[in-house]
């Protein structure tokens, strides 16, 4: 059977799609539907929910740093299962971020990468979800307007959250229905909201009650969605060459993979993996060392700032780093990764806490700084070869850098941002997530 897909997109972020997609996701596959989820643009929190409703990694389908052939390669390479080694599946269900037009700014008057942008890219419908807790028939007009602004998006169907009553909902159906197909209302459910903290929602696996929450989600959505019609409205996704790949650090590659460390795209190990590289992962904050016989480190980012105490107190994390330095291994960090690289890193509270030491950087978050967008990377050395599209949020404050630069960036406009990062011998770490080769 060909594989067709869908995006779940909203006018603005705060309407609920990530609660709306991830009970959609559970409720299908509760139907018997191998469903495949992916997120559009950098994240890694939201993934991380819909891997667990999906029970299969979640792909990333970024369409500022992809094109619309590597978007279909990444998307098609997801749905054979070569993500994590699954069975394929059946549907792809993309969960859009910010506003279905929301894209970076990069000097054009719509911005580039938005949820919109991977719809038409890959030619799939979207799923408007609309929050509908303030508005009257006035919700026609927006959907009308959101459906007719760009001909290379089709807006296929609507479902309309946080409905107050019956006669809410029956009067919303009538109005929006004359303008696009109503795939169902859905009732206010307080209890269903996702706490946040400073970078996004809390992390997936720090839930005990996740299971009990997607199973909620399932319920909820189930109960005024049509979910036939919903599986229905998906478009066929046709076949793709391979995806351009990201290359392994090394052929034995050990990767941090924790709560502090939880921040690795699913493709990028994919690709290594693809290329014969052997993933090895290991916990710092449960005190272990890389695999000694590794020929490479990643530490990914994360949240060490909240385990920074337990971190610094890691003895056999930290020998076992040390051991890899020694043997020439090539480490590399990406944000959290490369502040634990580091020589210290002060908390919130203001407690520095001492870091491995390989790169002669300070970092803080006692004085926070929001840092936020997509970067273009020129490597000066590293593991890293070749120019990279990456993304960059953190609120962490560069104390002190000294060193040789890891890279040249610039914006997503193309302004120069001068160097990046820092290099010394086979040791490597930057604020930036790469997403995809350049």
């Amino acid at each position: 059977m060909t594989p067709r897909g869908l995006v779940v997109a909203a006018p603005a972020s705060g309407a609920g799609k990530t609660t709306v997609t991830l009970g959609l996701i559970a409720a299908l596959r509760a139907r018997g539907v191998a469903v495949q989820a992916a997120k559009s643009g950098p994240d890694y929190i939201d993934p991380a929910f819909l891997a667990a409703a999906s029970g299969r990694p979640c792909a990333t389908l970024d369409a500022f740093a992809a094109d619309a052939a590597q978007l279909g390669a990444r998307a098609a390479e997801a749905l054979a299962g070569g993500l994590g080694g699954d069975a394929p599946a059946r549907l792809l269900v993309i969960e859009g971020a910010m506003g279905l037009f929301d894209g970076a700014d990069d000097g054009s008057a719509m911005g580039r990468g938005s949820t919109a942008d991977v719809a038409a890219a890959l030619g799939l419908p979207v799923l408007l979800v609309m929050d509908a807790a303030r508005m009257g028939q006035g919700a026609a007009a927006i959907v009308a307007g959101l459906a007719r602004f760009r001909a290379d998006v089709r807006v296929a169907g609507v479902i309309l959250n946080r409905v107050g009553s019956a006669r809410h909902a029956a009067m919303l159906r009538r109005a929006v229905g004359a303008v696009a197909p109503m795939l169902g209302t859905l009732t206010r459910c307080d209890d269903l909201s996702l706490p946040s903290r400073h970078l996004g929602l809390v992390q997936a696996g720090e839930r005990a009650d996740l299971a009990d929450f997607i199973a909620r989600a399932a319920e909820w959505v189930a109960g005024g969605v049509d979910l036939a019609a919903v599986e229905a409205l998906a478009s066929p996704i046709g076949a793709a060459a391979p995806p351009r790949r990201l290359p392994p650090p090394g052929q034995r590659v050990a990767v941090a993979r924790d709560f502090a460390f939880a921040f690795a795209y699913p493709h990028m190990l994919a690709d290594w993996r693809a290329a014969g590289a052997e993933i090895v992962p290991f916990s710092p904050l449960a005190d272990q060392a890389p695999d000694p016989a590794a020929d490479a480190v990643f530490l990914p980012g994360g949240y060490p700032e909240l385990h920074a105490g337990l971190l610094a107190a890691a003895g056999r994390f930290r020998a076992g780093m040390e051991a890899a330095q020694r043997r020439g291994a090539a480490i590399h960090g990406e944000c959290g990764g490369y502040m634990v690289l580091g020589e210290g890193l002060v908390d919130a509270g203001g407690a520095r806490h001492a870091m491995l030491g390989f790169l002669r950087l300070e970092t803080s978050f006692a004085e926070r700084r929001l840092h936020l967008g997509y970067r273009r990377l020129s490597p000066r050395g590293g593991s890293w070869s070749g120019p990279l599209v990456a993304h960059e949020f953190h609120y962490a404050t560069t104390l002190r850098a000294e060193g040789a630069p890891l890279y040249d960036a610039t914006d997503a406009a193309g302004a120069d941002l001068g160097p990046m990062g820092l290099v010394s011998g086979r040791v490597s770490g930057s604020f930036a997530h790469v997403i995809e080769p350049g």
